[in-house]
């Protein structure tokens, strides 16, 4: 895993806030995402997950929130600036039940900031992706504070796993428009865990689709590839049919797969 100093210093930041926020709940924080199973690529988050002991009280919510907007980059994050954080805090003990959907004590990201900035403070929630973000993290976690990941981290079995791809798959598809290239990296990664029962990194699972691929569907993931590695431009103008025509496809190799 390597960072640059700017990214390196905006961790420590964001560990800073939880710990200041969060004082002894706090029992572990770890990197996950894109930052640890491939490099951070132009427009990659920097994804956190902490877990605590006990919910937050509303003023741990209103600190946490307020350092995380100062800290976190506006999306898209400019090229040599802040990047956008992700942060997900889970309580032990939700983890240990191993509910489906699982369930969160805060969400901060960049796609939210328009709500917090309007007053709405992250409560805790239930949603599929969640139990995805836990089942990957377990896998990959690197600690900044606390055990070992798969110590707090319980494993996610395969058939959540499944169910809650395919409980994500319709919200996913309708988010298409205006964030064409990470849905289709996203349907991409989908397809490559429905079928292999493994995570890897975005611009992985994009060539492993391009290769089940042809002419122009394949041309159009390529596309969303190259523009998540920074080779081409985030465009997308010109390919909306192309990217709707692709996104159902792939949707029906993912529910097929399942």
């Amino acid at each position: 895993m390597q960072t640059t100093p700017r990214q390196t210093k905006q961790i420590r930041s964001a560990l800073d806030i939880l710990h200041r926020s969060l004082g002894d709940a706090l029992i572990g924080a770890y990197l996950h995402g894109s930052l640890v199973s491939g490099g951070l690529r132009p427009q990659s988050d920097i994804d956190l997950l902490a877990v605590v002991e006990s919910g937050l009280s509303e003023s741990q919510r209103h600190d946490l929130l307020a350092g995380l907007l100062r800290l976190s980059g506006r999306h898209p994050a400019a090229p040599g600036g802040a990047r956008c954080l992700e942060v997900m805090i889970f309580r032990r003990s939700d983890l240990a039940r191993g509910d489906y959907p699982a369930r969160a004590e805060f969400v901060y990201g960049e796609w939210l900031r328009d709500a917090f900035e309007a007053g709405e403070t992250p409560m805790p929630d239930r949603n599929p992706e969640y139990s995805l973000v836990i089942a990957q993290a377990r896998r990959q976690a690197v600690p900044l504070f606390g055990p070992p990941g798969d110590e707090l981290l319980a494993e996610v079995p395969p058939e959540q796993v499944r169910q809650a791809m395919r409980d994500a798959l319709p919200d996913l598809l309708d988010g298409l428009h205006g964030d064409e290239r990470n849905v289709l990296l996203t349907l991409a990664r989908m397809w490559h865990t429905a079928c292999t029962g493994r995570f890897v990194a975005k611009d992985v699972a994009a060539g492993w689709a391009i290769a089940r691929l042809s002419g122009q569907r394949a041309a159009t993931l390529d596309h969303a590839r190259r523009a998540y590695l920074g080779e081409i431009a985030d465009d997308w103008s010109s390919q909306d049919d192309a990217a709707r025509r692709l996104a159902a496809h792939m949707g029906e190799q993912v529910a097929g797969s399942l």
